[in-house]
């Protein structure tokens, strides 16, 4: 079924845009994100659209149109403008879409945040959005009061839930602002979609200080359907897909936004994600489809705590977020074996996913999609790279890469070449075939002497260890070698590792430069960032404080 990409979702959002512009007589509202969600939601009045996993509330397109036609009015009568930021900071609860598709509506710009967010990151975080409304779980409120102090900005708090102190609650919210606009005489708001920013998402932070990356609606309209080009059939593609993401990730934001659009039931959870839950929520929902990061995957098909679960109704999951082990992909395949299994490589800055794996070789990420136009260049002297088998940056043009990072022209005119082209930061090669290869990130790779050391690599090696579960390598400093490299490893529980079996491991698979002077580490498990992504910055810095074997 999910053996080849098809242009199917590209067939069905040409035809649903072109009912948008009849209506609106606007020829740019193709792109239009808000106008497509809201036309949506009213043609499946009575369909599922969201369930909460943890609570087993569910909701109709119905009710999601109802409500969030109401929290547009109500921004409208609050006298929110165009452009103006909106911050959403809650677990995936069923209020969390109402205001995000408001905003779409209206073109207000919607920011999803991270609810684990300290004091002085939020700050940062605020400091960049300037949001003039932050919609929050009561908890949080004591941490913005926190963050919005010395900041010179004009922020209203609302708390989903109960209200707190003077907060305004959503509900109270809604009775206040949203008068008496009903569904039919709502309108949305007339943009340029190309220009018109839709979200701000942050990068994910895991070689340095995160960044947000400002998307356009257009953006957006040519990037989130590219999780769906292996299917065929739409409406409807899935029944129920399972949301493993907080709001502040891309690949929640794109489930959040397809789900009306192409109707599909969004299985999500507002309890603290666990593998445990999961099991639970799969036993009893039975998705079809889902999206994990490699570290998640890992803990998720642990091998004794899987046999909890039925994991039988997943047709199709899609992982990525950073590198994907073989060992990972079989021994998913091996317990779902009827599972279609994909690499997902993307970027934020690219608005999802920009490979075609159809036909390609095993370890390969695929070929360009035909919206996305890709090159390799030299990272020392931008020459750019035609021969096949060289390694070198990848950087990529299409309408889904993303206009920049949001109230940062220093940034983001690094983000790009001379010629316009997006700096992934990504090493990869391509083969005779245009099939491309993820090496590492650059900012990642070690340099012994003066040879190059991916930790990718590495890693690929110590994984296939039997009593290994997880494993992240990095390097300490050197006056006379440069990087020296430091493995660390999270054992599987129950399974004796010794860090000389881990060096003779790879002692035995690669090169001299490549062999673990900086000695092993074992933690029992390992840091990661707000996106699940292994945390390398503090991995560095443990490095450096721990024992080393």
């Amino acid at each position: 079924m999910y053996n080849q990409t098809s242009d199917a979702i590209w067939w069905y959002l040409h035809e649903l845009g072109s009912r948008v512009v009849a209506e609106s007589g606007i020829a740019i509202d193709r792109f239009h994100v808000g106008k497509i969600i809201l036309h949506s939601l009213k043609n499946s009045p009575e369909y599922i659209l969201q369930i909460d996993g943890s609570t087993d509330g569910r909701e109709t397109s119905k009710s999601v149109l109802e409500r969030s036609v109401r929290c547009a009015s109500a921004f409208k009568n609050m006298g929110l403008q165009y452009q103006d930021v909106i911050v959403i900071m809650a677990p995936n609860h069923l209020d969390l879409v109402i205001p995000m598709y408001a905003g779409l509506y209206l073109g207000i710009i919607v920011a999803g945040v991270d609810v684990g967010l300290g004091v002085s990151e939020l700050r940062d975080t605020l400091k960049c959005t300037e949001p003039k409304i932050i919609f929050c779980e009561t908890s949080n409120v004591p941490t913005i009061k926190e963050a919005l102090k010395a900041l010179n900005i004009t922020t209203r708090i609302v708390t989903f839930g109960k209200k707190q102190d003077d907060k305004m609650s959503f509900k109270e919210l809604l009775d206040k602002y949203a008068g008496d606009t009903t569904v039919e005489q709502f309108k949305p708001a007339d943009f340029d979609p190309t220009l018109t920013i839709a979200i701000l998402v942050a990068t994910s932070g895991s070689t340095g200080i995160p960044k947000t990356a400002a998307l356009t609606h257009k953006n957006v309209f040519y990037g989130f359907p590219c999780i769906l080009i292996f299917n065929t059939e739409f409406p409807s593609p899935f029944d129920k897909v399972m949301v493993l993401s907080p709001i502040q990730w891309i690949s929640a934001t794109l489930q959040f936004i397809m789900s009306p659009i192409v109707r599909y039931t969004r299985m999500q959870t507002s309890s603290t994600l666990t593998a445990h839950h999961v099991y639970s929520l799969i036993n009893k929902y039975k998705p079809e489809f889902t999206i994990m990061s490699p570290t998640f995957m890992t803990t998720v098909f642990k091998s004794g705590d899987r046999d909890k679960c039925d994991f039988s109704s997943l047709k199709f999951i899609i992982v990525g977020g950073s590198a994907v082990s073989k060992q990972l992909l079989e021994e998913v395949k091996e317990v779902i074996p009827n599972c279609h299994l994909q690499i997902g490589y993307g970027l934020t800055e690219s608005s999802g996913l920009v490979c075609n794996p159809s036909y390609s070789p095993f370890g390969s990420l695929g070929t360009p999609l035909n919206s996305v136009q890709f090159k390799l260049a030299d990272v020392n002297t931008d020459e750019v790279i035609n021969e096949p088998n060289v390694s070198g940056e990848l950087r990529i043009k299409g309408p889904a890469v993303f206009m920049g990072y949001y109230n940062d022209a220093q940034m983001t005119a690094a983000a790009f070449d001379e010629d316009g082209w997006l700096k992934t930061g990504d090493i990869h090669y391509r083969d005779e075939n245009f099939n491309y290869y993820f090496v590492d990130r650059h900012k990642l790779l070690l340099k012994y002497k003066s040879y190059q050391v991916s930790p990718t690599e590495i890693e690929s090696v110590i994984i296939e260890h039997p009593g290994v579960l997880d494993v992240a390598v990095t390097g300490i400093p050197d006056d006379e070698l440069g990087d020296l490299v430091v493995a660390f490893v999270v054992p599987i529980k129950g399974c004796t590792v010794t860090a000389q079996e881990i060096k003779d491991l790879v002692k035995a698979s690669l090169s001299d430069p490549k062999q673990l002077r900086g000695g092993v580490i074992f933690l029992p498990e390992m840091p990661t960032t707000s996106t699940s992504k292994i945390d390398r910055t503090k991995l560095k810095k443990m490095a450096l404080s721990l024992n080393r074997e």
